[in-house]
């Protein structure tokens, strides 16, 4: 049922010393202004998951129109190596990579770790919000990134 409603599309980011990953993600959901928290859930069996763990801090870029090929790239099981390849990205405050051209970033620390199912959601204190350039943002909806 849940494909039925639209979700926003962003990439999660971390660089630990050189050891870099990104992933496509609709779980982002905002959870506190004040202090600024969010939330990210993130399966297990992610390559991510264990490197976002021990990283401490993360990066967000949040996709637009027009975007649906990296959206599509970070979400597939696609080598590190690989991922990167012809992709614009440049390196936040905290190290983690940006992806150039989203509708905005955002850069946070982890403040807690929570068991969810096969997920853990991570919980971020965001350190850092810029916006992109003004479009459509992209969303995930009935299996496909689509505009809005």
């Amino acid at each position: 049922m849940l494909r039925r409603f639209p979700s926003g599309v962003a990439v999660v980011t971390v660089d630990l010393e050189g050891e870099r990953i990104g992933l496509t993600v609709g779980s982002l959901v905002s959870l506190s202004l004040d202090p600024p928290l969010l939330g990210v859930a993130v399966s297990r069996q992610a390559a991510l998951h264990e490197l976002l763990r021990r990283a401490g801090s993360f990066g967000v870029s949040l996709l637009g129109e027009g975007q649906e090929t990296l959206a599509a790239r970070f979400s597939r099981g696609v080598p590190p190596i690989a991922l990167w390849t012809d992709v614009d990205v440049r390196e936040g405050a905290l190290g983690a990579p940006l992806l150039e051209g989203a509708l905005g970033w955002l850069e946070c620390e982890t403040r807690a770790e929570h068991a969810t199912g096969d997920h853990t959601l991570f919980v971020g204190e965001v350190v850092s919000a810029e916006p992109g350039p003004a479009r459509r943002p992209l969303v995930y909806l009935d299996q496909r990134f689509v505009p809005v």
